[in-house]
This record gives C-alpha cells, sequence and structure tokens, in this order.
C-alpha cells in the first residue's frame, strides 16, 4: 500500500480543490511514492504525535490541521513547528492534512456535529458558487444512453441529493470526413447527416479531466464535439457550515445541555438566551464567526462554532444565540471521521486513532 493510494481515497471523500484559499491541505512532507507501514489519525500534529507514529511504526499521520500553515522561511528547529518538520523528515513520517476541503463536504466534519447532537434534514449554510461547470456534447440517438452512463460513472450529473440527471434534446448533425479521417459513421469525403441527440450535464471544476475523458472513450466519433461552460449556481453539496433540525423543540437550556454532554464541554461562552424553545440550529466546526450572517438570514436559533470574539456576540442582536464550544470541542470528531472512512476502504490495513490528547486549551473551573 502506497501513501498515494490512501490519499486518493481521502481526496475522493473531500476533493483537494474544495479548500479555502489561504489553507495548505494535502501531503506536507513525505512522497506518495512511499510504502505505508500504518496510518496514525489525528486532529493535530504535536511533537508528541510525531513520536507516537514512530513507536506505533505508522509512517503516514493524517491530520485535520496543518503543521505547516502559514509557511516556513527558516527550518532550524527554533520552534514545534520546525522540529516536526525535521523530525518527520529525518524518520521518513509523511504528513497530510485534510483540513478546509473536509469543513467544506456535506459529509464531513460538520456532518459529524449533526451526528452527535441528531440533527436532521441538514443543508449546507453557506454553498459554495463558482465551483460547478456544464458538459455539452452530441451523440448519435442510439448511443446516447451507454455516454450518459459514461459520464454518470466518472461524476457528471450530480445536484444535490439527485444523481444522473441530464437533459436532452434531439437535432440533426452533419460532417464531411476527410480523406485522411477514419470516421466510425459514414465515408471519407462524403457529408453525413445523423441524428442526433444533445447531452447536457453538470459537473464539479475538479472533475472536468475524467468526464471528458470518460466522454471521449465511450462516443462513437472519431471526433468528438463538446463544450464546457462556467457556471456561477451553488454547490449544494460544497460548502460552509451546516444547519438543520433537532427531532423536537427543547428548551434552550436543554440544548446547552446537550451541548455540554456531547462534546464533554466544562463550559460554554454564549450569548443572551432570548427564547424558551429552540429547534433549528446552524452550526460549523472551528472557527466559525464569519457565518453569523448566514445563519441570523436563515432564521435559526442557535448558532454553534469556536473561536467567537467579544464583539462577534454583539451580532446576535436578540435574532439567536451563538455558542463557543471551543475549536477542539467542534472539530473532535474528525479524527473518527476519518478513521472510520480509511478502515472501511482498508479494512486489513494498520490505521490506528491516536492516543494522545491534542487540545492547548485547559479551562480553570476553580
Amino acid at each position: 500500500m502506497t501513501v498515494k493510494e490512501i490519499i486518493s481515497v481521502l481526496e475522493e471523500m473531500a476533493p483537494l480543490s474544495y479548500q479555502e484559499s489561504y489553507d495548505n491541505a494535502g501531503l506536507i512532507t513525505g512522497k506518495e511514492q512511499m510504502d505505508c507501514t500504518g496510518i496514525l489519525c489525528t486532529l493535530d500534529v504535536t511533537e508528541a504525535i510525531l513520536q507516537e507514529s514512530i513507536e506505533k511504526k505508522c509512517n503516514l499521520i493524517i491530520a485535520h490541521h496543518p503543521i505547516v500553515f502559514k509557511g516556513l522561511t527558516k527550518i532550524n528547529g527554533k520552534n514545534f513547528v520546525e522540529r516536526i518538520v525535521i523530525q518527520a523528515i529525518k524518520n521518513d513520517i509523511a504528513i497530510y492534512a485534510i483540513h478546509t476541503n473536509l469543513d467544506n463536504v456535506s459529509n464531513g466534519v460538520n456532518a459529524a456535529i449533526a451526528q452527535q447532537l441528531g440533527i436532521t434534514n441538514t443543508q449546507i449554510l453557506a454553498p459554495k458558487k463558482n465551483g460547478l461547470m456544464k458538459l455539452v456534447s452530441f451523440v448519435p440517438i442510439e448511443s446516447a444512453e451507454m455516454v450518459k452512463e459514461a459520464l454518470f460513472k466518472a461524476g457528471a450529473g450530480n445536484i444535490g441529493e439527485y444523481s444522473e440527471t441530464s437533459f436532452s434534446s434531439v437535432g440533426i448533425g452533419s460532417f464531411k470526413p476527410s480523406e485522411k479521417a477514419n470516421p466510425r459513421i459514414g465515408q471519407r469525403t462524403i457529408k453525413e447527416l445523423v441524428k442526433e441527440e444533445r447531452i447536457e450535464v453538470i459537473l464539479p471544476n475538479f472533475l472536468q479531466s475524467a468526464v471528458l475523458f470518460a466522454l471521449k472513450n465511450a462516443h462513437p466519433y472519431e471526433e468528438v464535439a463538446y463544450d464546457f461552460y462556467p457556471l456561477s449556481n451553488e454547490n449544494q453539496l460544497v460548502g460552509s457550515g451546516m444547519i438543520g433540525y433537532l427531532p423536537s423543540p427543547i428548551s434552550s437550556i436543554a440544548f446547552l445541555e446537550l451541548l455540554k454532554a456531547k462534546f464533554g464541554l466544562s463550559v460554554i461562552k454564549h450569548s443572551p438566551i432570548i427564547q424558551e424553545k429552540v429547534q433549528k440550529i446552524a452550526f460549523c466546526g472551528g472557527a466559525g464567526s464569519f457565518l453569523i450572517p448566514q445563519a441570523k438570514a436563515a432564521k435559526a436559533d442557535f448558532f454553534v462554532s469556536a473561536d467567537i470574539k467579544y464583539h462577534d456576540f454583539f451580532e446576535a442582536d436578540n435574532t439567536l444565540v451563538i455558542a463557543d464550544i471551543g475549536h477542539w470541542e467542534s472539530e473532535q470528531f474528525t479524527v473518527d471521521l476519518v478513521f472510520a472512512e480509511l478502515t472501511t476502504k482498508f479494512p486489513n490495513f494498520a490505521v490506528l486513532k491516536t492516543a494522545n490528547y491534542t487540545n492547548p486549551v485547559s479551562y480553570f473551573l476553580g
């Protein structure tokens, strides 16, 4: 098993193209061609985590947070980031980060939060735009279904919770093969008229090459006519935060107690409670204060996230309750998420969850 084979599973789950522009997800140290001896899943990479990976003979660490985030200008061991990078290289340890790309997929970090809280009917709170395109091609009627099946298999035709979506219309295509052509339909130098189906499918931008390859392989023509059109549509399955519903309305205090129980919290910072019963909950793992306007616009009763600053709490403005449960606390189930995906795909391979507690924040309760 190579590192590349494992990465391909992770990037099918959370494509790197879905990461935010400021992020540094992906393979940070190590080579894709390395043979993998074992995988250690963690939220953060610390010196203790690196030592654990060495002791457990796991030469691939999969972390949520990138150990190299702001960039390095020198690597001389003056801080923990540089020391970890040096030791990882010395010991042939590959470090892979699956960060905001996992935040932004519908089955990622926020889905794990929803599962813990029993929230259903979830939707992305702030869907991403400009991540989709449309493919249009023209296929002889008798080959249209075969071509569509190939496109669907390559990942085209997914819109929200619907798959294998397409639009077709029928017309007449014309072409005249040259003397050097090798036409599969018609004859050289003779103009041909063919009843064709115009096929339109939507696909995420990162699948363009794979879908085009599938189109050309399945299409009966020697030269395939096609167009790609960029779309500004929102991708309902990709974006920041999530919103959904508790099974039934509960009191605000009961919901705070639920948060404490499910996330192992000793304290919750929150804005003033404004209503007795709540049910519609918006949430975002990690630092999510940028989503407060979207949570308000969606008429959420609560917005649950982390790293909320003092002035951000004023943004609640008696329209919802903002609750800060802590960064590590909100993302702690990411380790289980990655572990479950890898053990499902590689049931006979050494995939471990760290035994180290990496939360750098402590609370003094007196």
